[in-house]
């Protein structure tokens, strides 16, 4: 951690931010009514993955980085449970649902791993520095 100097070189960033787009390009397209409501919060949760993970970084000490992981991980829960709502109202298909769940799974993985990394760490964050 103490060698990233910016947000983009976080690995979780960049598997959050390509999670968003594929999510973003399958239901963007959700027109009926019924459709839409879901299609737009999963769309909104898949990106608070990215955002929470690039606020915590910006803000520099490692315990509000820490407090906003969390929010992250917890983000790709909340997408990964609309996930399996838009399978039971059959929005996606099983393949594409099994493909995505899989990926909202290991983005939670990794993100703890970072809290735990960042936890175990002595470096206090960029502030400190």
């Amino acid at each position: 951690m103490e060698g990233i100097k910016r947000f983009e070189e976080l690995i979780v960033w960049r598997e959050s931010r390509e999670f968003s787009k594929e999510i973003h390009s399958i239901f963007k397209h959700k027109n009926k009514l019924e459709e839409r409501a879901l299609s737009n919060q999963i769309i909104r949760s898949s990106s608070s993955i990215m955002d929470n993970i690039a606020e915590g970084f910006e803000r520099g000490g490692n315990k509000e980085f820490l407090q906003y992981l969390w929010i992250s991980k917890a983000s790709a829960g909340e997408s990964r449970s609309q996930l399996y709502r838009a399978l039971d109202f059959e929005m996606i298909q099983e393949s594409e649902f099994l493909k995505l769940k899989s990926k909202a799974e290991l983005l939670s993985v990794g993100i703890y791993r970072l809290i735990v990394q960042i936890k175990k760490s002595e470096f206090k964050g960029q502030k400190f520095s």
